[in-house]
């Protein structure tokens, strides 16, 4: 069993796999970061825009050629429950790009949009 690229202990068709195709919805603001980061990892554009505040999203999503994430570390959540509207959740997010490896380190704001959990936008972020 492959570990889903979010860094549970779980396969990815029964972790994020299960938002990413739509059977469930994030209970929680660090789930959908989760799933948004394995979204990334697996190259999954319509579920990015999707999960993404109407306001502040994208026209299209670009992926980087040649960059592979290859870790989350969830630093703390705040908010962002069953029972809140908003929520913060600080990560950070390994990659390897070009032969090197890198760091990109973001505190990210989530809110509700019709009841589901989405991603607003980086309330700071850095990446070296």
């Amino acid at each position: 069993m492959k570990n889903c690229p979010c860094g549970l202990p779980a396969a990815y068709r029964d972790c994020c796999g299960r938002l990413h195709d739509g059977q469930v919805k994030a209970g929680t603001a660090e789930q959908l970061m989760r799933s948004r980061y394995s979204a990334y990892a697996k190259r999954l554009a319509a579920y990015l825009r999707e999960t993404w505040h109407p306001s502040t999203r994208p026209e299209r999503i670009d992926f980087e050629r040649g960059l592979e994430w290859t870790g989350l570390t969830i630093e703390r959540a705040e908010g962002g429950s069953p029972f809140h509207t908003e929520g913060t959740v600080e990560f950070r997010a390994r990659f390897h790009q070009r032969g090197a490896e890198g760091e990109m380190h973001e505190i990210s704001r989530f809110t509700r949009h019709e009841g589901a959990w989405v991603y607003y936008g980086a309330l700071t972020s850095d990446q070296g």
